[in-house]
């Protein structure tokens, strides 16, 4: 159950969606997924709320025809309104990364879900899994061609699965799929105007909102604002601000994700 509502996971083998996509990477990567494992923005896997784990579907960017074929490791997205939540890899293959969401179609890949599931039912990890799955096709979907090219379904191109060094610090440009990083020392201000907001938390003590920016400054541009609830002072820890209510609703489901439930988008 996440914010009231109930997901319920059920095995499936030939589900088929149409959604917005989201990614997520840097405040994740190396942190435990949902099946267990270690979650790393290079592979090529995502973040379903109801598929069993693993299975394997292509997503294809509705805007550019690009394609990418990621195995399910882990649960999310649970903001409204989006249906699978790429690593930054497989982000990366339908040109995602910069916008931060697309409008997708998820198919899954029947024949390889099930081998899948033969490879783990027999405690094979993820390498075994992928093994399992290329045996299905003889390895075919797995190719790295030097360009992208023609879909066997006709259906747009299929990006290239080419290896993709993660930054140790995204660019400060990118503000949709990856806020820039905060320099400087923290103040208690005036709250910025305009744009929309994540905000993480209200304190009764600057000292306490100051431990939590500390805490949440990896996932963006942070600040501690001063408020008055009541008659008594309050100090907000937001991160922002970012130009639509989409690109803020990523943000705050990662951080819900990562344990701060109190996440929520809010403007001025």
């Amino acid at each position: 159950m996440i914010d009231g509502t109930t997901y319920t996971p059920r095995e499936e083998f030939d589900h088929v969606e149409t959604g917005t996509a989201s990614w997520y990477g840097p405040g994740f990567h190396g942190r435990p997924t949902a099946n267990g494992e270690r979650y790393d923005q290079n592979d090529r896997t995502a973040a379903h709320r109801t598929l069993q784990m693993p299975a394997l579907v292509r997503v294809t960017n509705l805007e550019n025809g690009l394609s990418t074929i990621v195995r399910i490791n882990d649960r999310g997205p649970f903001s409204r309104g989006r249906i699978i939540d790429l690593s930054r890899a497989a982000a990366n293959d339908i040109d995602m990364v910069r916008v931060g969401v697309a409008r997708v179609r998820v198919e899954q890949l029947s024949a390889e879900s099930r081998a899948m599931k033969d490879a783990a039912l027999a405690g094979g990890g993820p390498a075994e899994q992928r093994a399992a799955a290329e045996q299905v096709t003889g390895g075919g979907r797995r190719a790295a061609p030097t360009a992208p090219q023609a879909s066997a379904s006709g259906q747009g191109t299929v990006a290239v699965p080419q290896p993709m060094p993660i930054p140790a610090q995204p660019p400060a440009a990118v503000q949709a799929g990856w806020p820039s990083y905060p320099r400087g020392p923290a103040v208690a201000t005036a709250p910025t105007s305009g744009g929309f907001f994540v905000q993480t938390g209200s304190f009764s003590t600057v000292d306490n909102a100051e431990r939590q920016r500390g805490a949440v400054r990896s996932y963006g541009a942070s600040e501690v604002t001063q408020g008055s609830v009541g008659g008594r002072d309050v100090f907000r820890v937001r991160l922002g601000p970012y130009t639509t209510a989409d690109a803020a609703g990523i943000v705050a489901d990662r951080l819900r994700r990562s344990g701060y439930g109190d996440a929520r988008v809010v403007s001025d």
